[in-house]
């Protein structure tokens, strides 16, 4: 039950976006743009984010996430001769060879390469077709409603496109995991099979911008170019996903800049005992909020934040975990929500209830 409850805890306060209120918007040159912070889901700033498009390359975060979720990283991989001879980007696998499927996840991310996309989704998905079938799984669970996977590399096909949200959600997905964090930071990798060094083509990453934490780069003649990037400043972590961009680089520190400049990571709830008051009863019902929670937010939005207590109806009287929920808004406009949990009843609490068990079996005894 507990598990049940902590997942409505997770649809309930990190699913929500909701557009910027206040401050120009970043100009950027691309086609397709979005800017989101990673803890909450918070749309901060977009730019026909829902509109679709090919991804090329950046296709690769769900095939190295897929690969990451295995389990099988230390397994060796033997390269086929359909992987040695995809076009586009390589890192110049030869037919036969074995290495890691961790070693060919980094030089998935870290050079693009679409023989080690390849060879990943034949060892993990069986074949490239049953691959997209997990990719295409994934993307469904995640939430990517106007998604289609067609490959692991993001070579143009008809059938393979995405949005700038839905990359979005996938890379914050992405980013919750650990091994995934490791790979898409790295700088630089060095495999132990045939002395393969890699430095990763992310120049945001290594170049141009401090605060970047990863991301992926993309591109080819149709989708033109794509980036996913993750920047982190002052306890506050940013995603930002740009299609179509000329001029990429510019654009995402472009975003990143604003995006800090704005907003901050505000308190809006601390852990501990709540009382919602009911219509027709003095009494008011007890319940905890369970962890301490922060909200992206302007200094604007930050004096203008009101939120109102409502009790879950038949949630008492069925036991129910969550009994109610404290909702935010802003200009009357609901922004999260954070769920209100029952209290958890005492020894006392229970004592009284069996004693008064008791009383009314007794009663109903003497009556028959």
């Amino acid at each position: 039950m507990r598990f049940f409850a902590m997942l409505l805890i997770t649809l309930l306060i990190f699913t929500l976006s909701f557009p910027v209120i206040g401050h120009a918007s970043p100009s950027v040159s691309a086609n397709n743009a979005i800017l989101i912070e990673k803890e909450t889901g918070r749309v901060l700033y977009e730019k026909k984010a829902h509109d679709k498009h090919l991804i090329a390359s950046i296709t690769k975060i769900m095939t190295a996430l897929l690969a990451v979720e295995s389990g099988k990283l230390d397994e060796m991989v033997t390269v086929s001769e359909r992987a040695v001879y995809t076009e586009g980007s390589s890192i110049y696998l030869e037919q036969g060879e074995t290495m890691t499927l961790e070693d060919l996840v980094y030089g998935l991310m870290l050079r693009s390469g679409n023989d080690a996309a390849v060879a990943i989704s034949e060892h993990v998905g069986g074949s490239v077709e049953g691959f997209s079938h997990l990719m295409n799984e994934k993307a469904q669970w995640l939430g990517m409603t106007n998604s289609s996977f067609d490959n692991p590399h993001g070579l143009d096909a008809e059938n393979h496109y995405s949005t700038a949200y839905d990359m979005a959600l996938l890379m914050r997905y992405a980013m919750k995991n650990d091994k995934f964090q490791e790979i898409t930071k790295a700088k630089s990798y060095k495999s132990d099979n045939r002395s393969y060094s890699w430095k990763n083509k992310n120049k945001l990453l290594t170049m141009f911008y401090k605060y970047c934490t990863g991301g992926k780069t993309g591109f080819t003649r149709e989708a033109g170019r794509s980036l996913v990037s993750t920047a982190s400043k002052d306890g506050m972590e940013l995603i930002a996903v740009t299609l179509d961009a000329p001029d990429d680089w510019r654009d995402h520190m472009k975003l990143f800049d604003w995006g800090f400049e704005n907003y901050q990571m505000e308190s809006i709830a601390s852990a501990g005992e709540v009382q919602l008051n009911l219509e027709d009863s003095n009494e008011p019902i007890k319940g905890y909020i369970q962890s301490d929670q922060v909200y992206p937010l302007t200094r604007e939005e930050k004096s203008a934040l009101n939120n109102k207590l409502f009790l879950i109806e038949d949630a008492l009287s069925n036991n129910k975990e969550i009994i109610g929920k404290s909702v935010y808004y802003l200009d009357s406009e609901p922004i999260t929500e954070i769920p209100i949990f029952a209290l958890e009843q005492t020894e006392e609490s229970e004592d009284g209830m069996f004693t008064e068990f008791i009383t009314i079996l007794k009663k109903f005894i003497r009556l028959s």
